[in-house]
C-alpha cells in the first residue's frame, strides 16, 4: 500500500521534505510507503536540488489539489495566496492537508477547519511553529490532560540572532539587522519578523491549540525590537537580564464569577539570567509550557531551515499515513476523525486588552541633569499605584541625565498613566525605552 503526496512548492523546505521522502532508508518504515506522486512548482527550467522526474513537475497547482489520485496534500508555498485557496480546494476535493504556514492557519483557521472537519479531513500544521520543534502534536496530545497555565516562547530565529549579536558584541540594532540580512537570517523586507508579526501568527497558533479555543489574530498584542537599543542591553545586563522577544500566551487569573481570560501577545522582554529562555541564543528557539501536573517543561531546537522544518513536515504526513494505513473498517459518509489530531474548536477565547496585564517594566528616561529629577519621578509613579524597585542614574548621555527605573509587578494602565504624568514634567527630555520584565 502506497500513499500518493501532492507536493505544492519546491523551495527550501519543500525540497528538504522531497529528500526524506526519497530516501527512507533507516527512517520509520512507513516512510516507504509515501511517494512523491506530483510536484508543483512555478518554473518547470529551474534547476533542483532534488532528484525528481521530470514527469511528475506541473505548474498546474490546481490540478494536484483537486487530482483524484493524490491522498495528502502537502502546502509550501508560503504567503497567504494561492496557499490559501489551494489548501481549501484540497479540502473539498477530500484531501488531507499539511502546511508549514503559519500566516495562512493564523488568519483563516476558523474557514480551514470548518471546511475540514466537515469533509472528514485532517489539516496538519507541525511545521507551522518551531521548524522542526515539536510542540504542535505534544499541545494536541501529549500535553493535552494538562491544565495549560502559560506558553512562553522565542519563536522567531531572525529576532533572536539580533538580540544575541547586540548582546555579544555591544552594537545597535540597525548594523546587525544589515549583517544579518547579507548572512541571510534576515529577509531583505524583515518587518514581519522584527515587528513581532512572525511571532505572533505562532502564538495565536499555539494559544488555541493550549487553552481549546481560536483566537482572533487583531487581537494579539505585538511589539518589535527596533527599538531595544545596545544602552538597553547593557542595562539588562547589570541588572541581571537578558533581552529577548517574547511571545507569551498565559491565563488570566479571574474572580470565580467571571469569564477566563487569556493574556496573548509578542513584546521584547527583560528575562532573568538563570531563566531557561536566557540562555536560549542565534537562531535557535525555544517553547516554554507550564502546566498542571507536569509543572513547567521546555521544547528548544532549530525554529527554521529545511532539514527541521521537513522533519516536521514528514511527521505530519507520516501520522495522517498511519490512520489511512489502519482505516480498514468501512467508513461512513463522513469518516471521524482521530479526536487527537484533528481541530474542533468552536468558540473564540477571550483575550484581555494589555490595561490589565500585570507585569514588571523597566524604562530608560533622558532628563535635564536638574536636582529633584528622581523624586519627581518617584512621585509621579506614586500618584498612580506603581512600586518602584529600583531608581538609577546611570550616568549622561551628552548634556542629558540617563535613569533606569524597574518596578514591582503593576497593571499596565496605571503604569501608562504614571507615563503621561511623567512625560508633562518639565525636567524630562523623553522616555528612551520602555521594556517588560518577566
Amino acid at each position: 500500500m502506497s500513499f500518493k503526496i501532492g507536493l505544492l512548492g519546491l523551495g527550501t523546505v519543500g525540497t528538504g521534505t522531497a529528500e526524506i521522502l526519497l530516501s527512507p532508508d533507516g527512517r520509520h518504515p512507513l516512510v516507504q510507503e509515501l511517494e512523491v506522486y506530483r510536484v508543483g512548482v512555478r518554473d518547470l527550467s529551474k534547476p533542483r536540488d532534488v532528484q525528481l522526474s521530470k514527469e511528475i513537475l506541473t505548474t498546474d497547482l490546481e490540478a494536484i489539489a483537486t487530482d483524484p489520485e493524490v491522498d495528502i496534500v502537502v502546502e509550501l508555498l508560503g504567503g497567504l495566496e494561492p496557499a490559501r485557496s489551494l489548501i481549501l480546494k484540497a479540502i473539498a476535493h477530500g484531501k488531507h492537508v499539511v502546511t508549514a504556514n503559519k500566516a495562512v492557519i493564523s488568519r483563516f483557521a476558523e474557514e480551514i477547519y470548518d471546511a475540514a472537519n466537515e469533509k472528514g479531513v485532517y489539516v496538519m500544521l507541525e511545521a507551522a511553529v518551531g521548524g522542526g520543534i515539536p510542540i504542535i502534536q505534544p499541545l494536541k496530545q501529549t500535553l493535552g490532560v494538562n491544565r495549560i497555565q502559560a506558553i512562553t516562547g522565542i519563536v522567531n530565529g531572525t529576532t533572536n540572532y539580533i538580540l544575541t549579536r547586540m548582546q555579544n558584541e555591544g552594537v545597535d540594532f540597525a548594523d546587525v539587522l544589515a549583517d544579518a540580512q547579507k548572512l541571510g537570517y534576515a529577509e531583505a523586507d524583515p518587518t514581519a519578523d522584527v515587528e513581532g508579526f512572525d511571532a505572533a501568527d505562532k502564538i495565536a497558533i499555539l494559544a488555541s491549540l493550549a487553552f481549546g479555543g481560536r483566537i482572533k489574530l487583531e487581537e494579539v498584542y505585538h511589539e518589535g525590537i527596533t527599538k531595544v537599543g545596545a544602552a538597553d542591553i547593557a542595562y539588562a545586563e547589570k541588572l541581571g537580564f537578558v533581552i529577548k522577544l517574547l511571545a507569551v500566551a498565559k491565563q488570566m487569573s479571574v474572580k470565580s464569577n467571571e469569564p477566563e481570560q487569556l493574556q496573548v501577545r509578542v513584546h521584547p522582554t527583560l528575562v532573568p539570567k538563570q531563566h531557561p529562555l536566557a540562555s536560549v541564543s542565534g537562531v535557535y528557539n525555544a517553547i516554554f509550557v507550564e502546566g498542571d501536573p507536569i509543572g513547567q517543561v521546555m521544547f528548544y531546537g532549530r525554529g527554521a531551515g529545511a532539514g527541521p522544518t521537513a522533519s516536521a513536515v514528514v511527521s505530519d504526513i507520516l501520522n495522517i499515513a498511519s490512520i489511512l494505513k489502519t482505516s480498514v473498517l468501512p467508513q461512513p459518509p463522513t469518516p471521524i476523525l482521530h479526536p487527537l489530531l484533528a481541530c474542533t474548536h468552536q468558540h473564540y477565547c477571550q483575550i484581555a486588552p494589555m490595561e490589565e496585564l500585570v507585569t514588571r517594566f523597566y524604562a530608560r528616561f533622558l532628563t535635564n541633569d536638574n536636582p529633584g529629577v528622581i523624586g519627581h519621578l518617584g512621585t509621579a509613579f506614586g500618584n498612580h499605584g506603581v512600586s518602584l524597585e529600583s531608581v538609577v542614574q546611570t550616568g549622561f548621555r551628552g548634556d542629558l541625565a540617563e535613569i533606569v527605573v524597574v518596578t514591582h509587578d503593576v497593571r499596565e494602565g496605571n503604569f501608562r498613566q504614571a507615563l503621561a504624568e511623567i512625560r508633562a514634567l518639565e525636567a524630562v527630555d523623553s522616555i528612551a525605552s520602555l521594556l517588560r520584565v518577566l
